[in-house]
């Protein structure tokens, strides 16, 4: 092999990687640039625990993407390790050889992602063909392995991913997004089929998919990337970093247990959160942004948080990734400091961020379907004697009083209806924002529809006013969005929100007073929650 075959595809113009396009929002490439950025947090972190030490310089490391769909990673590895080994393995042939059978690992999710991947590494779709710059593969795939899988049906749903019968249950020549990582009770030995018994990894890294949808698309898409990172742990590597959506930080749709188990782990030592996904994956909507994070199987202590967001200054700090009263990550590190000090004045136990009982907002606030009635619900356009006016999906309507029999002690009282979902900025994350969608007054003998979420009784106009008012402050929406995964406003969003008392009405000035909100906080503040006109004039962003 010539010093001209040298493993530099990275630097050729343009890198056909940053140029293919996505398979889709649940299976996204991930860039060159940001793959490099996440080997350079793994290296840091190796160089700190081993004295300095190059990890690309050891010939012994292994590398495992488990979840490889361009080769991005795999390939990035090579490269670094091409140069790194220069020393130990001056002829470039064997280095290269040395690199490829020894240290570079990956599974392909689909078929045509292990072609991909291989061409990316090895050169050639085939790990053995003529092309290939790998010379002592005996087989097509080399380290690179894919096969076609099938779910385990259990009922209806794959007992392993959760996928719909009804949708994957495919004939043989489509992909049945059987992911081989995922699907299996004893992943160690699943690793031994794949790659010989003894294998151990020193760095499991990638991108999984993220989700599996029941329709093939849509809103009724479950989450499946937190599989794979329970699977990694599961083999032990010394270090785990994965790019993985950032909404698992406040839980979600099947997201609890996960979430509970990563925030209890002291060894995860870093997370790079990224408030819009699109600056790091561009064009991909996504809601609520991605982050990557390296897990340190040798190491523990406070993690090291950092957000970024556009062209706004990093912000990074080192702390606990639970805080006293807390069963969320706190996402926005200012916003920590804020949430601090608003609990000191509301709590009663000192060092804690939960509210007592009589002082959570989130009390007023009802469960989805306050009424009973589902968002495709559509009332009457004609009141008859006694109808109720319900507030539904695209406007209002009439609906008989005897018709309702859930909610019953609001029908008759003040209240304000809010909506169930964010603001329209389709799936991208924009700031600042309102965080929720313009809340109104509900007058006695009206009701809501799925689309609302019903705040309240009040006793009085007055009160209903004043806490449309309260919702209006800055402060309050942002104490909303540090408890707010996704795009969903849940009655759990209010967690972190206190009451207060319905006598007047409130500004952003009254509340920073009360609790002490800094310049800079106020700052913050300001850049991440956009002002909030109740006459609903700016309810598109």
């Amino acid at each position: 092999m010539s010093e001209q075959a040298s493993f530099t595809l990275r630097r050729r113009n343009p890198d056909v990687l940053t140029c293919i396009a996505n398979l889709s929002n649940d299976e996204v490439f991930t860039p060159p640039e940001f793959a490099n950025r996440m080997l350079d947090t793994l290296a840091e972190a190796w160089a700190a625990n081993h004295g300095g030490a190059n990890l690309w310089a050891d010939s012994k490391v292994t590398f495992l993407d488990p979840c490889t769909k361009s080769g991005v990673f795999l390939r990035e590895i090579t490269r670094r390790l091409t140069e790194g080994l220069v020393t130990q393995i001056p002829n470039l042939e064997k280095r290269v050889n040395h690199i490829l059978t020894k240290q570079v690992f990956g599974i392909g999710i689909t078929r045509i992602t292990s072609l991909l991947a291989r061409r990316s590494v090895y050169c050639s779709k085939h790990a053995n063909g003529r092309h290939s710059i790998a010379k002592f593969f005996t087989n097509e795939t080399g380290n690179i392995w894919f096969r076609r899988l099938k779910h385990t049906w259990d009922g209806d749903r794959c007992k392993f991913c959760g996928a719909a019968r009804a949708v994957f249950d495919r004939g043989k020549d489509l992909e049945t997004h059987a992911y081989a990582f995922i699907h299996t009770d004893n992943i160690k030995s699943r690793v031994a089929e794949l790659f010989g018994k003894n294998m151990q990894f020193d760095v499991i890294i990638g991108n999984p998919p993220y989700q599996l949808s029941d329709d093939g698309f849509g809103t009724s898409a479950a989450p499946i990337y937190h599989h794979f990172v329970q699977q990694a742990k599961a083999l032990q590597p010394r270090y785990l970093s994965m790019v993985i959506p950032a909404r698992w930080f406040a839980g979600g749709k099947g997201l609890d247990e996960f979430r509970e188990s990563m925030l209890a782990d002291d060894r995860l030592r870093s997370i790079n959160d990224y408030l819009s996904a699109s600056d790091v994956f561009p064009g991909v909507g996504l809601k609520g942004g991605v982050c990557y994070f390296l897990w340190d199987r040798d190491g523990s202590g406070p993690c090291r948080v950092s957000t970024h967001f556009k062209d706004w200054p990093v912000s990074t700090t080192s702390r606990p990734l639970l805080e006293q009263g807390v069963d969320v990550f706190i996402r926005f590190n200012e916003g920590l400091s804020i949430l601090k000090k608003v609990a000191a004045v509301e709590s009663e136990a000192s060092h804690s961020l939960s509210l007592p009982e009589g002082k959570r907002f989130e009390q007023l606030v009802s469960s989805r379907k306050p009424f009973g009635l589902d968002t495709s619900f559509k009332a009457s356009a004609v009141m008859a004697s006694g109808d109720l006016l319900v507030y539904h999906n695209g406007g209002t309507g009439y609906i008989a009083r005897d018709s309702v029999t859930t909610g019953i002690e609001l029908i008759d009282k003040w209240k304000l209806f809010a909506g169930y979902a964010a603001p329209g900025t389709g799936n991208k994350d924009t700031y600042p924002h309102r965080i929720i969608s313009t809340p109104f007054v509900g007058e006695p003998k009206s009701i809501s529809s799925e689309t609302y979420l019903c705040i309240g009784p009040f006793d009085s106009k007055v009160e209903a006013e004043s806490a449309l008012s309260y919702l209006s402050c800055r402060l309050t929406r942002l104490l909303i969005l540090l408890h707010k995964p996704s795009q969903h406003v849940t009655r759990k969003v209010y967690t972190f929100v206190p009451t207060q008392k319905w006598t007047k009405r409130w500004t952003d000035e009254d509340l920073y007073k009360k609790y002490g909100i800094s310049e800079e906080e106020i700052t913050f503040i300001e850049k991440v929650v956009r002002p909030m006109d109740l006459s609903g004039s700016d309810d598109d962003e």
